[in-house]
């Protein structure tokens, strides 16, 4: 008989752990189709790079970005401000400007803060910029 209680209440607290854990998953949860852009060479005089990181809520609640910051000034990211619905996209445009900058290959980090579970994704944009002067 103790047994058969005790199995039964194992078997209870799995089903509301399971029921927890369900309720849990309700959250949003961004994926993009790359972390990584590489902008290859380029001259300075080119000016600024531009690259979009493209993403989609693939969870079940609201998305919402509260920041996106990059490790540079010369890199300034921008993000939308709505809320991005499940199964709804969104872009995260980012600029690179290297003009008056160290030439050569530079790597940087965007920062992107949002409601998710995991609160905190990076982005990269990395390339190599060819000074003008001889």
């Amino acid at each position: 008989m103790k047994k058969l209680l005790a199995t039964l209440t194992l078997l209870f607290v799995a089903i509301n752990i399971s029921i927890a854990q369900e309720v849990k998953s309700n959250k949003p949860k961004i994926t993009f189709e790359k972390e990584v852009h590489d902008f290859g060479t380029f001259k300075e005089s080119d000016g600024p790079v531009t690259c979009v990181f493209k993403f989609k809520n693939t969870g079940d609640g609201l998305l919402v970005i509260n920041q996106a910051i990059a490790n540079c000034g010369c890199t300034t990211p921008i993000f939308p401000k709505e809320p991005i619905k499940p199964n709804e996209g969104g872009e995260i445009k980012v600029t690179y400007n290297g003009k008056g900058k160290r030439a050569g290959e530079f790597e940087k980090k965007i920062i992107i803060r949002a409601n998710t579970e995991q609160q905190i994704h990076r982005l990269t944009i990395k390339g190599s910029m060819i000074s003008d002067k001889k």
